[in-house]
């Protein structure tokens, strides 16, 4: 956690001098092509059927491209690729770590709040490929989180992003929720098949060009 803080950091103080040299970025009065670059804070639990775990922090890093749909009205489509840390946290001894790739299609409005400031509230659908994580359950081993035989995860997800960003000089920051739509359990309770969703609070920093 102290490696990500300073990450966090590091891009406070670098994003004003990538503003300043980059051209283009997004404005809300013409159609136009941005690209952007976030990193932030990711706060996951898991749902359903793994109710008594509590939430664990990861990173979130990517990159996006979005472009202007509309010549009389400013609505943006954005996606990109992003790595993000989920799962959940019990004690130091019961826990899940799924690592993904992810690719979101965001559907972006935006309004002009001030003369600087542009605000953009935001929802999508996103497409998940879990990557690498290991799960500790009690006093078992450490096991990887998509291919043990004890509590095995699917590695496809899908959800629904929704939240709202800000944009000044192109310094942009955002936040909202992803609600995980898909089972991501491999795993049977007695003879039922259980249940499990991914969910996450996300703030993310970035720039756009």
């Amino acid at each position: 956690m102290k490696k990500f803080l300073v990450a966090i950091v590091a891009v406070l103080f670098a994003a004003p001098s990538f503003a300043q040299i980059s051209s283009g970025g997004f404005s809300l009065n013409e159609s136009t092509v941005y690209y952007g670059l976030r990193m932030g804070l990711n706060v996951s639990n898991l749902t359903g059927d793994a109710t008594d775990t509590g939430a664990k922090p990861g990173l979130n890093l990517a990159g996006v491209l979005g472009i202007r749909v509309s010549d009389s009205t400013p609505i943006f489509l954005e996606s990109g690729l992003y790595y993000t840390q989920r799962g959940a946290k019990k004690n130091k001894n019961t826990y899940a770590n799924l690592n993904y790739l992810e690719i979101p299609i965001l559907l972006k409005y935006g309004i002009q709040a001030t003369d600087e400031i542009a605000v953009l509230p935001f929802i999508g659908p996103t497409f998940s490929y879990g990557i690498s994580g290991k799960s500790k359950y009690g006093d078992a081993d450490k096991v990887d989180s998509f291919s043990n035989d004890l509590l095995d995860f699917k590695r496809l997800d899908a959800g629904i992003k929704l939240g709202c960003g800000a944009e000044y000089n192109k310094l942009y920051l955002e936040m909202g929720y992803q609600f995980g739509l898909s089972n991501i359990a491999d795993w049977k309770i007695g003879a039922d098949d259980a249940s499990v969703h991914n969910g996450a609070f996300f703030v993310n920093l970035g720039v756009n060009f």
